[in-house]
């Protein structure tokens, strides 16, 4: 890539990052073509022409994510809160434009979302952030680590990816009924599978918070087990944490085979530190574990 593509992009994604970072604020074109330093003549174009969609839509496409998610994940928040952060003036226009995009009213969807719908909404959104540079790694961004043995409790999401949603809710409600919160209990992700099995069937995650309480039987959604310590190479990963395949694919295509390490039988797994919505979605980070022998 040439310096000036490479400083092209950098200008672009300072937008995207500013957008996410001011989601509540009044975000125009002249605002946001000095961010970037285009003129604003022609910034709304360079725009669509980088990302496939408009500033606007894709301001609105942030902002109903960010929406959705409190909605799904933070049940003690309002909806009449959540309509004005996300730019609505009254929450019947924003229940009109969200169950234009979804299919449902959000008081429906904070009860019983179909994400289907919800994943397919968002594509052009995720498709406009992969639009830029991937982020690369090198092999000084990942430590070798003795990790401690750390008790968990787990609820197995296995099955369609697309209804992950679904679990990772269950999954909150449960911490939250046990006193569990992320700022004191550790969040983990444990992959069982590929991110995108040949089978949507065959996929398999486990959702753990680190905990040394005694796991009482919850039915069949929770169970007692742990993260087993040892080596780690660790690998950072800040923003865009919905997706670490391409950290995954770093540590085991690249510095796996170069570092004469050997993987040791536990999976790959993840903590994760901060999480969106609390924080802007480029600013989420997570730490992603290959064990070691």
């Amino acid at each position: 890539m040439t310096a000036a593509l490479r400083n092209y992009h950098e200008r672009m994604q300072r937008v995207l990052d500013y957008v996410d970072r001011h989601l509540d604020d009044d975000l125009d074109l002249d605002l946001l073509s000095g961010v970037a330093a285009f003129s604003k003549f022609h910034f709304h174009r360079q725009f669509t022409a980088t990302f496939g969609l408009s500033v606007h839509r894709y301001i609105r496409l942030a902002r109903m994510k960010r929406a959705s998610y409190r909605l799904a994940y933070r049940d003690e928040e309002r909806v009449t809160d959540i309509a004005m952060d996300a730019g609505y003036d009254a929450p019947d226009a924003f229940a009109r434009a969200f169950r234009q995009r979804f299919g449902q009213s959000p008081s429906s969807f904070r009860k019983s979302p179909d994400w289907e719908p919800w994943l397919a909404a968002f594509g052009p959104l995720d498709n406009a952030r992969s639009k830029l540079t991937q982020k690369t790694f090198t092999t000084d961004d990942v430590k070798i680590r003795d990790v401690p043995t750390t008790p968990v409790a787990i609820m197995e999401h296995r099955g369609d990816p697309a209804m992950l949603g679904a679990t990772i809710q269950r999954f909150i409600a449960w911490r939250k009924a046990a006193g569990l919160h992320p700022k004191t209990s550790p969040t983990f992700n444990v992959w069982r599978s590929e991110r995108r099995p040949a089978s949507p069937a065959d996929y398999s995650v486990d959702l753990c918070v680190g905990t040394d309480q005694p796991i009482e039987a919850n039915g069949k959604e929770i169970k007692a087990g742990e993260i087993p310590g040892g080596r780690c190479a660790v690998l950072p990963v800040v923003g865009n944490t919905d997706n670490l395949e391409p950290a995954a694919l770093y540590l085991y295509r690249d510095w796996l085979p170069a570092s004469g390490e050997e993987a040791r039988d536990f999976p790959i797994y993840c903590q994760r530190l901060s999480f969106f919505p609390e924080v802007p979605e480029h600013e989420a980070v997570a730490e992603l574990f290959l064990p070691l022998k």
